[in-house]
């Protein structure tokens, strides 16, 4: 069971297709309105892969931003029940849960129950070394010195300080959520993580020397395995007319957008740039069509990982999303950072500072938190200026992150390798 929002469902959705296709059969509950926006957008579909709703008696997808912590109050003090009396009518009956590890109360689901309960978490692994030593790196209840904060983030992540986890740290509500998902993950049966353990390596093996269950690192999980599905579409047609490397795809995520201001920003600087963009307008389609010309494309949806593969794409103007990341990385793209919640200025610091293959867009923010649109269009040139030393330099760095995530998910590669020791555990078990 995922926890309800796009970001972490469609892992969970490209993590069922693989444990399928390893011979257990899957059982992947949702809201009744998550199955019902899922079969109206494509999702990986497998015969060993079936799906369950329980009723919908936490808020709407649409709109949860506007009471974020409302929604954090409904699951966790509402889902709990209908799942547990679903596992009853399950057939056959399960032999493990696979629970997000924001869903803080299915330790005590599974222990009533007597089934292992195994961790997933769908964010950086850096993002969960942060706050599960979240005592010693920011004094528990006692708060640390800010200059000790820094340091010890600094340490963690290079760049990294209190300002990147404030949307976090600062909400009592959000801290106590995220805290409360780390103590049950201690006791898991075990930890899956969707990174690949080559991008996070150093963390990855400190956080096996502290984790007393076993750790799988089984990312990236996004749809790789669809991408010979041939896509008839305009915006693929519009894609091969355009030159290689030339278009900057822009797409800021599905929950937490932008200001309408912000976006007129965005949309001004590139539009002023002169380089084609293709844009995921989402509710705004038409608002940013409006302010483009004719040499550029707004969409509501696209395939993004097909895009990112496209040869006209050049680069990736992004959020953060840890999917989004690794599907930028997956198809060997530089980026342009603007993070916005949660774990997304972490993932900023590890694409811009870590591992060097993208430019911080928010550098450039100016008076009233706002980007303006002549410093967008600045660092948009710098990034698609495919002559460019600055450019040459991060498509080679990500070109080989790009060949290492290949080589970690065929056969014999990390991820590979996770992913059929973590069936074993579970068949282990039955």
């Amino acid at each position: 069971m995922p926890y309800p929002g796009r970001g972490h469902i469609n892992p969970l959705l490209n993590l069922a297709g693989h444990l399928s296709t390893r011979g257990l059969f899957v059982t992947v509950v949702l809201t009744e309105e998550w199955l019902g926006l899922l079969s109206t957008s494509p999702t990986p579909s497998h015969p060993a892969v079936q799906f369950r709703s329980i009723p919908n008696v936490i808020p709407s997808e649409h709109g949860r931003a506007n009471d974020f912590n409302g929604f954090l109050d409904a699951i966790n003090t509402k889902l709990e029940k209908p799942f547990e009396r679903l596992l009853e009518s399950l057939d056959p009956p399960p032999a493990a849960i696979l629970a997000d590890t924001c869903l803080s109360w299915m330790a005590a689901v599974g222990e009533r129950r007597r089934l292992p309960v195994y961790s997933l978490w769908t964010m950086p692994a850096a993002f969960f070394s942060l706050f599960y030593g979240f005592e010693d790196i920011f004094g528990g209840e006692s708060t640390a010195a800010l200059e000790e904060i820094d340091k010890k983030l600094e340490q963690h992540v290079k760049g990294l300080n209190l300002g990147d986890v404030s949307s976090v740290i600062c909400s009592a509500t959000l801290k106590k959520w995220v805290l409360e998902s780390f103590i049950w993950a201690r006791g898991a049966k075990g930890v899956i993580f969707t990174s690949v353990y080559e991008l996070e390596s150093d963390i990855i093996d400190s956080l096996k020397s502290k984790l007393s269950c076993p750790v799988y690192t089984v990312g990236p999980c996004i749809p790789y395995l669809t991408l010979k599905i041939s896509l008839a579409s305009d915006y693929m047609q519009w894609l091969d007319s355009q030159p290689i490397n030339s278009v900057l795809y822009l797409s800021l995520g599905s929950f937490l957008s932008v200001s309408v201001a912000q976006m007129d920003e965005i949309v001004t600087g590139l539009h002023e740039s002169g380089i084609r963009f293709l844009v995921v307008g989402r509710g705004a389609t038409s608002r940013v069509q409006a302010k483009l010309g004719s040499t550029d494309l707004v969409v509501q949806w696209c395939d993004q990982l097909k895009v990112l593969c496209h040869p006209s794409i050049g680069g990736f103007f992004t959020h953060c999303g840890w999917n989004s990341t690794m599907e930028c990385v997956f198809a060997g793209k530089p980026m342009l950072t603007f993070p916005l919640f949660g774990d997304q200025p972490l993932n900023c610091k590890l694409i811009a500072n870590v591992w060097k293959v993208g430019l911080n867009v928010k550098e450039e923010i100016e008076d009233g938190n706002l980007v303006g649109g002549k410093a967008i269009a600045k660092v948009a040139k710098r990034l698609m200026d495919v002559e460019g030393i600055e450019y040459k330099e991060m498509r080679e760095k990500v070109v080989e992150l790009s060949e290492t995530v290949h080589r970690a998910v065929e056969e014999g590669g990390s991820s590979y390798c996770a992913i059929n020791a973590f069936v074993e555990d579970v068949s282990s078990s039955v």
